[in-house]
Protein backbone atom coordinates (compact mmCIF):
# COMPACT_ATOMS: atom_id res chain seq x y z
CA UNK A 1 0.00 0.00 0.00
CA UNK A 2 1.09 3.53 -0.78
CA UNK A 3 2.04 5.53 2.32
CA UNK A 4 1.57 9.28 0.24
CA UNK A 5 -1.62 10.91 -0.15
CA UNK A 6 -2.27 14.44 -1.13
CA UNK A 7 -5.68 15.79 -0.30
CA UNK A 8 -7.07 18.49 -2.82
CA UNK A 9 -10.37 20.67 -1.36
CA UNK A 10 -12.84 21.24 -4.30
CA UNK A 11 -15.63 23.61 -5.51
CA UNK A 12 -16.27 24.33 -9.16
CA UNK A 13 -13.01 23.58 -10.17
CA UNK A 14 -14.07 21.73 -13.26
CA UNK A 15 -11.76 23.61 -15.66
CA UNK A 16 -8.61 22.32 -13.63
CA UNK A 17 -9.47 19.06 -11.91
CA UNK A 18 -8.54 16.86 -15.08
CA UNK A 19 -4.99 18.55 -15.27
CA UNK A 20 -4.88 18.28 -11.96
CA UNK A 21 -5.50 14.11 -11.40
CA UNK A 22 -3.17 13.30 -14.48
CA UNK A 23 -0.41 15.58 -13.11
CA UNK A 24 -0.45 14.18 -9.82
CA UNK A 25 -1.23 10.59 -10.89
CA UNK A 26 1.94 10.84 -13.22
CA UNK A 27 4.28 11.78 -10.35
CA UNK A 28 6.80 9.09 -8.77
CA UNK A 29 7.53 7.99 -6.71
CA UNK A 30 3.61 7.58 -6.85
CA UNK A 31 1.99 9.90 -4.86
CA UNK A 32 -2.34 8.78 -3.91
CA UNK A 33 -4.86 11.61 -4.17
CA UNK A 34 -8.10 12.51 -2.48
CA UNK A 35 -10.32 15.09 -3.81
CA UNK A 36 -12.55 16.66 -1.06
CA UNK A 37 -15.50 18.08 -3.05
CA UNK A 38 -18.19 20.26 -1.72
CA UNK A 39 -21.25 19.55 -4.23
CA UNK A 40 -19.53 21.52 -7.23
CA UNK A 41 -22.61 22.76 -8.98
CA UNK A 42 -20.64 23.02 -12.40
CA UNK A 43 -19.34 18.78 -12.06
CA UNK A 44 -16.07 18.67 -10.64
CA UNK A 45 -17.16 15.71 -8.79
CA UNK A 46 -18.45 13.67 -11.50
CA UNK A 47 -15.35 14.15 -13.53
CA UNK A 48 -13.35 12.77 -11.06
CA UNK A 49 -16.00 9.35 -10.78
CA UNK A 50 -15.09 9.50 -14.74
CA UNK A 51 -11.53 9.31 -14.29
CA UNK A 52 -11.28 6.62 -11.33
CA UNK A 53 -11.66 3.30 -13.38
CA UNK A 54 -8.59 4.92 -15.59
CA UNK A 55 -6.45 5.23 -11.65
CA UNK A 56 -7.83 2.49 -9.56
CA UNK A 57 -6.91 2.86 -5.89
CA UNK A 58 -4.49 5.65 -6.45
CA UNK A 59 -7.26 8.35 -6.73
CA UNK A 60 -10.29 8.97 -4.30
CA UNK A 61 -13.47 11.23 -4.20
CA UNK A 62 -15.27 12.27 -1.34
CA UNK A 63 -18.18 14.11 -1.45
CA UNK A 64 -19.93 16.49 0.60
CA UNK A 65 -23.48 17.66 1.05
CA UNK A 66 -22.51 21.61 0.85
CA UNK A 67 -20.08 24.02 0.62
CA UNK A 68 -18.71 24.13 4.37
CA UNK A 69 -15.64 26.17 3.81
CA UNK A 70 -12.03 24.64 3.11
CA UNK A 71 -11.49 24.26 7.09
CA UNK A 72 -13.96 21.65 7.59
CA UNK A 73 -12.67 19.74 3.75
CA UNK A 74 -9.34 19.26 5.33
CA UNK A 75 -10.41 18.10 8.59
CA UNK A 76 -12.25 15.53 6.76
CA UNK A 77 -10.12 14.33 4.54
CA UNK A 78 -7.34 14.46 7.37
CA UNK A 79 -9.58 11.98 9.11
CA UNK A 80 -10.14 9.54 5.77
CA UNK A 81 -6.39 9.37 5.76
CA UNK A 82 -5.89 8.64 9.13
CA UNK A 83 -8.02 5.56 8.98
CA UNK A 84 -6.32 3.92 6.11
CA UNK A 85 -2.79 4.18 7.66
CA UNK A 86 -1.19 7.05 5.41
CA UNK A 87 1.84 8.32 6.74
CA UNK A 88 2.38 10.91 4.87
CA UNK A 89 -0.60 13.45 4.03
CA UNK A 90 -0.08 16.23 1.94
CA UNK A 91 -2.68 19.81 1.55
CA UNK A 92 -2.44 21.50 -1.93
CA UNK A 93 -4.57 23.92 -4.09
CA UNK A 94 -6.87 22.62 -6.90
CA UNK A 95 -5.60 25.79 -8.95
CA UNK A 96 -2.08 24.95 -10.11
CA UNK A 97 -1.00 27.87 -7.41
CA UNK A 98 0.81 25.03 -5.93
CA UNK A 99 3.05 23.41 -8.49
CA UNK A 100 2.79 19.30 -8.21
CA UNK A 101 6.15 19.14 -9.26
CA UNK A 102 6.95 20.10 -5.99
CA UNK A 103 4.94 17.32 -3.86
CA UNK A 104 7.74 15.08 -3.81
CA UNK A 105 9.98 17.64 -2.28
CA UNK A 106 7.79 18.15 0.45
CA UNK A 107 7.16 14.25 1.47
CA UNK A 108 11.18 13.87 1.33
CA UNK A 109 12.12 16.11 3.63
CA UNK A 110 9.30 15.19 5.95
CA UNK A 111 10.54 11.01 5.25
CA UNK A 112 13.95 12.99 6.16
CA UNK A 113 13.29 13.73 9.83
CA UNK A 114 10.39 16.96 9.70
CA UNK A 115 7.35 16.32 11.25
CA UNK A 116 5.72 19.09 8.85
CA UNK A 117 7.27 20.83 5.47
CA UNK A 118 5.57 24.21 4.53
CA UNK A 119 6.30 25.02 0.75
CA UNK A 120 6.90 28.44 1.48
CA UNK A 121 6.70 31.52 -0.93
CA UNK A 122 8.53 33.60 1.74
CA UNK A 123 11.38 31.90 2.94
CA UNK A 124 14.55 33.47 2.96
CA UNK A 125 13.34 36.91 3.08
CA UNK A 126 12.66 36.16 -1.07
CA UNK A 127 9.32 36.42 -2.44
CA UNK A 128 8.33 33.78 -4.79
CA UNK A 129 5.17 34.95 -6.48
CA UNK A 130 4.18 34.96 -9.85
CA UNK A 131 0.83 36.86 -11.54
CA UNK A 132 -0.02 38.84 -7.99
CA UNK A 133 -0.40 42.42 -7.98
CA UNK A 134 1.92 43.95 -5.94
CA UNK A 135 -0.84 45.09 -3.23
CA UNK A 136 -1.99 41.42 -3.11
CA UNK A 137 1.37 40.33 -2.23
CA UNK A 138 2.32 43.05 0.33
CA UNK A 139 -0.67 41.70 2.20
CA UNK A 140 0.28 38.39 2.21
CA UNK A 141 3.78 39.04 3.54
CA UNK A 142 2.85 41.64 6.18
CA UNK A 143 -0.38 39.05 7.08
CA UNK A 144 2.50 36.50 7.83
CA UNK A 145 4.68 38.50 9.84
CA UNK A 146 1.93 39.70 11.70
CA UNK A 147 1.30 36.32 13.14
CA UNK A 148 4.84 35.56 13.73
CA UNK A 149 4.21 38.43 15.82
CA UNK A 150 1.30 37.50 17.76
CA UNK A 151 1.78 34.28 18.05
CA UNK A 152 5.68 33.49 18.17
CA UNK A 153 4.84 31.19 14.99
CA UNK A 154 8.61 29.70 13.71
CA UNK A 155 7.44 29.65 9.96
CA UNK A 156 7.96 33.20 7.23
CA UNK A 157 4.69 31.87 5.26
CA UNK A 158 2.41 31.35 7.83
CA UNK A 159 -1.37 31.04 5.62
CA UNK A 160 0.95 28.66 3.33
CA UNK A 161 -2.31 26.14 2.17
CA UNK A 162 0.77 23.78 0.98
CA UNK A 163 1.87 21.37 3.38
CA UNK A 164 3.16 17.90 4.23
CA UNK A 165 2.19 16.67 7.57
CA UNK A 166 3.77 13.15 9.11
CA UNK A 167 0.45 11.29 10.22
CA UNK A 168 1.37 11.69 14.31
CA UNK A 169 1.26 15.09 13.98
CA UNK A 170 -2.35 15.03 12.71
CA UNK A 171 -3.11 12.49 15.28
CA UNK A 172 -2.03 14.62 18.26
CA UNK A 173 -2.61 18.21 17.76
CA UNK A 174 -6.69 18.39 18.37
CA UNK A 175 -7.81 18.83 14.68
CA UNK A 176 -11.02 18.21 15.47
CA UNK A 177 -11.39 21.40 17.60
CA UNK A 178 -10.34 23.75 14.83
CA UNK A 179 -13.36 25.78 13.62
CA UNK A 180 -11.40 28.25 11.24
CA UNK A 181 -12.18 27.48 7.65
CA UNK A 182 -10.00 29.57 5.46
CA UNK A 183 -6.80 31.37 5.83
CA UNK A 184 -6.96 31.09 9.96
CA UNK A 185 -7.41 27.26 9.39
CA UNK A 186 -4.19 27.34 8.23
CA UNK A 187 -2.46 29.14 10.70
CA UNK A 188 -3.76 26.88 13.42
CA UNK A 189 -2.81 23.60 11.86
CA UNK A 190 0.81 25.33 12.24
CA UNK A 191 0.14 26.88 14.95
CA UNK A 192 -0.77 23.52 16.69
CA UNK A 193 2.14 21.83 15.52
CA UNK A 194 4.61 24.52 16.31
CA UNK A 195 3.36 24.38 20.24
CA UNK A 196 3.32 20.75 20.09
CA UNK A 197 6.64 20.99 20.13
CA UNK A 198 6.76 19.09 16.18
CA UNK A 199 9.76 19.96 13.96
CA UNK A 200 8.33 22.58 11.40
CA UNK A 201 10.41 23.26 8.40
CA UNK A 202 10.40 25.24 4.87
CA UNK A 203 11.45 24.69 1.68
CA UNK A 204 10.89 26.88 -1.28
CA UNK A 205 8.50 27.32 -4.09
CA UNK A 206 7.29 29.27 -6.56
CA UNK A 207 3.47 30.49 -6.23
CA UNK A 208 1.70 30.83 -9.23
CA UNK A 209 -1.63 33.08 -9.13
CA UNK A 210 -4.42 30.55 -11.03
CA UNK A 211 -4.92 31.00 -14.42
CA UNK A 212 -8.09 29.22 -14.95
CA UNK A 213 -11.56 29.19 -12.28
CA UNK A 214 -12.28 31.63 -9.39
CA UNK A 215 -10.30 32.35 -6.46
CA UNK A 216 -12.28 31.72 -3.39
CA UNK A 217 -11.04 34.54 -1.41
CA UNK A 218 -13.42 36.78 0.46
CA UNK A 219 -13.72 39.76 2.89
CA UNK A 220 -15.02 37.26 5.42
CA UNK A 221 -11.74 35.12 5.06
CA UNK A 222 -9.33 37.44 5.76
CA UNK A 223 -11.45 38.97 8.42
CA UNK A 224 -11.29 35.67 10.11
CA UNK A 225 -7.70 34.96 10.36
CA UNK A 226 -7.02 38.87 11.20
CA UNK A 227 -9.10 38.45 14.45
CA UNK A 228 -8.44 34.25 14.79
CA UNK A 229 -4.40 34.98 15.21
CA UNK A 230 -5.44 36.63 18.96
CA UNK A 231 -7.98 34.30 19.54
CA UNK A 232 -5.17 31.48 18.67
CA UNK A 233 -2.51 33.29 21.27
CA UNK A 234 -5.44 33.94 23.87
CA UNK A 235 -6.22 30.12 24.19
CA UNK A 236 -2.74 29.55 23.93
CA UNK A 237 -2.10 31.88 27.01
CA UNK A 238 -4.81 30.36 29.38
CA UNK A 239 -4.46 26.76 28.30
CA UNK A 240 -7.46 26.05 26.20
CA UNK A 241 -6.04 25.17 22.86
CA UNK A 242 -5.40 21.30 23.34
Amino acid sequence: MNTRIVIIPTYNEIENIEAMVRKVMSLQPAIDLLVVDDNSPDGTAALVKKLQPEYGEQLHLMERAGKNGLGTAYIAGFHWCLERNYEYICEMDCDFSHNPDDLPRLIANCEKGADATIGSRYVGGVVNVVNWPMGRVLLSYYASKYVRIITGLKASDATAGFICYHRKVLENVGIDRIHFKGYAFQIEMKFRTFRKGYKLEEIPIIFTDRTLGTSKMSTSIIREALFGVIELRLKWMFGKLF
